[in-house]
């Protein structure tokens, strides 16, 4: 079965990967977690995930990146997967932008870097948003797949 993907989008690769180990030590078993180093690559990543028919359950764009704004990729994001939750991690400078974006670009939420701990800062605000997306998205049925020789009987009970 295809699981659906969390995107984590940031330019600072630091930030990225510490983004993406707590990602996965949390919901690795039900999502994929695709990362992207810009604006640009995660485009690109979903457009081709897109094409795959696999569904995208949360964006999670960082605010500033070079080349293309958090909130400038959320825009042609939600053009792809509108169903997608959307949250914008940003510095304490940018909770302006972050309230705008709310207004203004459809985001779901933000959250303040750094979220340590992950466990009270991010988990419960992904949990939600995971929570409500499962609810409201009907994910591709693929299927069954019997396990089995071709020719025995029991394959085909």
């Amino acid at each position: 079965m295809t699981r659906p993907v969390i995107l984590s989008v940031d330019d600072d690769r630091e930030v990225l990967a510490a983004t993406d180990r707590d990602l996965r030590r949390q919901y690795r078993p039900r999502y994929r977690i695709v990362t992207a180093t810009s604006g640009q690559e995660a485009l690109d990543t979903a457009r081709e995930l897109k094409r795959r028919g696999t569904p995208i359950a949360v964006f999670l764009v960082d605010q500033r990146m070079p080349g293309m704004t958090g909130t400038q990729l959320v825009v042609e994001l939600r053009k792809l997967f509108p169903e997608t939750k959307r949250v914008l991690p940003t510095a304490y400078a940018d909770t302006d932008a972050a309230i705008a974006a709310i207004n203004n670009v459809g985001l779901h939420h933000y959250l303040v870097k750094p979220w340590d701990p992950p466990e009270q800062q991010l988990y419960p605000v992904l949990d939600g948003l995971l929570e409500e997306w499962s609810a409201s998205v009907r994910l591709p049925y693929e299927g069954v797949q019997i396990a089995g020789s071709r020719w025995s009987p029991q394959s085909f009970v």
